[in-house]
Formats: structure tokens, sequence, C-alpha cells
């Protein structure tokens, strides 16, 4: 089940359903004809209904040149409203289907499901594993298209509608690695009231105005300098170092973020390039990290929490069929947080992957702003929640995307940067990224005309350290291959 670019979008000359309700020309029909015709079309409505979106469009483009005008306008009211329930999902919301699982296996932010086909095994264990699946699913946080907030900034845009899609998926990955923090990842949204206070203090964060710490209105003001704005769709790298510049920002002006001013674990945007687009093997050095660590910490040498994001070009026009096992191995790590990815365009927030599929949250939905207050536990949240599960193969992905790991202690560090080793050597020399362990006088970096990987054995063995921003950035050079 895929989704549109401009799902839930109500402007008549893009509604395809619109379209494929066109009222043909056509002669005056029998009483009798109109009988008959009256109660296909009747049969037609409800069969829509359980039906996929697509197939809705298909078949009632089929059927419309055989209807008469009478007919066609009679039934077209109930027949649009219905086939809108159903593209926007909210019917299956409503449900709770997940339409799209097999009986394979599931990889879901580092945990696995195992689901049987409900018709070859009446094991409780696999209705378990099944339930399991849609409870985790449905307990991450959502956030969508929302219409109805404050202007943002100096401009006239109180929607993201069309072009908001990356920044809704990169708060869905933020506000997962917040869930996780502090919450932990066996968490699961309870069924009643009232809720935990971190719980309400982390939607109160992503909520839509200046007064919430990752609200779209900051973000866009703290990306300005890689061209976020209102109204324009951005990438990865750009939707990374924006989070970055917001995060630091926080902390210096001391804003209320986790009650203590700061957002509550060191962030590490991981890139191999200057400008991110270019491409060219990321390099994860554990120094950096290190360092980062130090600085949250104030001076100390103790380990912090650190959230890891990962741009990265993994194709020209696609994406380059070899890392395709790669990036469905990185969400069997303990500490994945999924990808930022979807069709070129149109963002989602990737969180697992069965077989060739990836399975996505899509920020595509448009819902009405909401308030929700720091210190209310009886809030309703259920707009950031959502029990539909979406999937795309996994070879349709954009090939610029950014993946996302939260490392909670420096034992949870060493296991990440072990598994990352691991996933080097599976690589044939196309990592997706790689480890170093330490910062050395001189620097030896990735060359750009192997983008896609097709030489070189992945590693790198020195990094000079002036050349860091203190970011894990280098500043002018480019990548070289050994």
């Amino acid at each position: 089940m895929t989704s549109l670019p401009d799902r839930g979008a109500s402007t008549p000359s893009s509604d395809p359903l619109h379209e494929g309700n066109a009222i043909p020309s056509s002669s005056s029909t029998s009483e009798q004809e109109e009988d008959g015709s009256l109660k296909q079309s009747k049969a037609s409505i409800l069969s829509c209904v359980f039906s996929s979106p697509f197939s809705i469009f298909e078949a009632h483009k089929d059927s419309s040149a055989s209807k008469s005008p009478k007919l066609s306008s009679g039934s077209y009211g109930w027949s649009r409203v219905l086939r809108r329930i159903v593209c926007t999902g909210s019917m299956w919301r409503f449900l709770g289907t997940s339409k799209v699982l097999t009986s394979s296996d599931v990889w879901f932010l580092g945990k696995c499901y195992k689901l049987l086909a409900e018709e070859s095994s009446s094991d409780s264990d696999s209705e378990s594993g099944h339930a399991a699946f849609l409870e985790d699913f449905s307990s991450r946080i959502w956030i969508t298209y929302r219409k109805g907030f404050d202007a943002i900034s100096d401009s006239k845009y109180t929607s993201d509608v069309n072009w908001g899609c990356m920044v809704r998926s990169s708060q869905m990955l933020v506000a997962q690695a917040l869930i996780f923090h502090h919450l932990g990842r066996s968490w699961r949204k309870p069924s009643q009231k009232p809720y935990s206070p971190e719980y309400i203090r982390i939607l109160h964060m992503f909520g839509d105005s200046e007064a919430c710490a990752f609200s779209i209105h900051n973000l866009l003001q703290s990306g300005k300098s890689y061209g976020l704005a209102a109204g324009s769709w951005v990438g990865p790298y750009a939707m990374c170092r924006a989070w970055q510049t917001l995060v630091r920002t926080n902390r210096e002006q001391h804003e209320v973020v986790d009650g203590n001013g700061n957002f509550p674990m060191a962030l590490y945007v991981v890139s191999g390039d200057e400008d991110g687009e270019r491409g060219g093997a990321p390099v994860v050095c554990i120094d950096v990290a290190s360092q980062l660590c130090t600085e949250f910490n104030k001076g100390q040498s103790t380990w912090s929490p650190i959230l890891l994001l990962v741009p990265l070009v993994l194709g020209l026009d696609k994406l380059n069929p070899r890392y395709i096992p790669l990036l469905k191995e990185t969400f069997t790590f303990p500490q994945s947080l999924g990808i930022l990815g979807g069709k070129p365009g149109t963002s989602t927030y990737i969180a697992g992957v069965q077989d060739e599929r990836a399975l996505y949250l899509d920020p595509h939905e448009v819902q009405l702003a909401v308030d929700i207050a720091a210190d209310n536990l009886e809030a309703d949240t259920s707009s950031y929640h959502c029990s539909t599960v979406q999937d795309l193969a996994l070879n349709l992905i954009d090939s610029s995307l950014a993946i996302g790991f939260y490392c909670h202690d420096k034992d949870d560090f060493d296991d990440f940067c072990s598994r990352a080793s691991e996933l080097v050597n599976k690589a044939n020399g196309a990592p997706l990224f790689t480890v170093v362990q330490s910062v050395q006088p001189s620097k030896q970096m990735y060359n750009q005309d192997d983008v896609l990987g097709s030489s070189g054995d992945g590693m790198v063995d020195n990094i000079n350290v002036e050349d860091l921003d203190g970011s894990g950035e280098t500043g002018e050079e480019d990548w070289q291959i050994l």
C-alpha cells in the first residue's frame, strides 16, 4: 500500500477522484436500464470500500462509460465520500488494518517479529507476534502535515501540505529517539489515561508553534543556511544539518528542553562530504563521538547518550541495488531509528522491512494543528499515532536518504560500532558508512569518483583533528578512497 505525494489535498484540479468521476455524455436510457445500472452502481460503491485506493480509481474509470448522466450524478456524492475515506487511510486506521504484511519476519526498529500466515497456522504465538508488531507500530510517534497553525516566520504559510514531508519525517525519527531515551524501546502507548509526563512532554516539543522546541517553525528557522524555507522541499542532508543547528541553538539559549534546557543527548551528523549531496561514504569517528559526549557533559569524561544521523547518497538517478541488503540489515541493529527516505520528492519515515519491502509511517495525511500542553496528561494524542502499515519496494527508494541510530551509553555505542564494522565486511567494497577508531595527524578521505562504491576497501585510516568542526564534519577537503 503506497501513498500519493499530495495525499489529503482537497484542491479539485489535482484530485484524482474528481477526474475518475468525470460525468460522460450519453443518450437517455430506459427506466428499466436505469434501475439495473443503479444496483450495479451501489454494488460498485460497496466494493470500493474494501478495495485498495488504486483499484478504486481503475474500477470506477472502467465502469463510468456505461453510466447515464443521471446515475453518475446521483451516485457521485456517495461514491466520492466513501472513496475519499479509503484513500486517505482514515478507514484503515479506524479498522486497525495491516493490509501489506505477509507471513515473513518483520524487522522493525531493531526488533524482529515472526509472523505466520493465519490460514496456515493457528498457533497463539503467531497471533501474538502479529498483534505485538501492530501494537509496537501504532505506538510510534506519527507526525503529519498540519493545517491551521500560526504563520511560519514572516511567511503566510499556516500549513505545510505538499512541501513539509521531509520535515515531518525527520520529526518522527527524532521523536522515536526521545521515546527510546526517556521511556525505553519496550514502551507502548497505554490504552488509558493519564499518560506519562515524559510521553506528553515529547509530543509537546513537536507542536506547531515557535513555543515548541522542535516545531516545523523552529526547524525551518535553523535550516535557513541549508536551504530550508516554508513552501520548499529539502533533502535529507540539509534536514540533518538543520537539526544539528537547532539543537546547538537550544543549548546556547538555554531553552527548556528535557527540563534542563538541553537536548537530552549528543548529536553527531556523520557525513563524508562538505555539502552532503555529492556522495562519499561517511566515516563514524569514535574520537569525535567521544568529544561530542564530553562537550554534552560540559567537560566531564563520562559517555552520554548519542544520536547519530547518517545522510547518504547511494546512487545517481536511482538507488544502487548493491546497497539494498545493507540498508535492510541496519534495521537489525538494536540502535536502529529507521530511515528518512521514500520515492523522489515524497519523503516518508521508514521504520521497518519485510522481504524486499520497506514499511513506513506516512506524513502525507492532513490533520488540524493541535496544541498539547506539556502538563496535560489527559490530552487527546490520537492524531500522533497510526495503525496503518504502508509499504514500498526497497528498490524504489530515493538514493538520497538518511539513517538514524540511538546509543544510550558507551557499551551500546561500542555494540553499534561492532555491528557497523561487520556490515562493512559484507559490503564488497561499497559500504554505507565506515568506522574509524581514532584521529591521527594526517587525513585520507573518500573520492567522489567512487560514489557508488565501485572500488576500494571502504575503510579510512586517518583524519586530521584540526579539520573537524566539532560535529564530525570536515571543512573543505574531499573524501578519497585508499
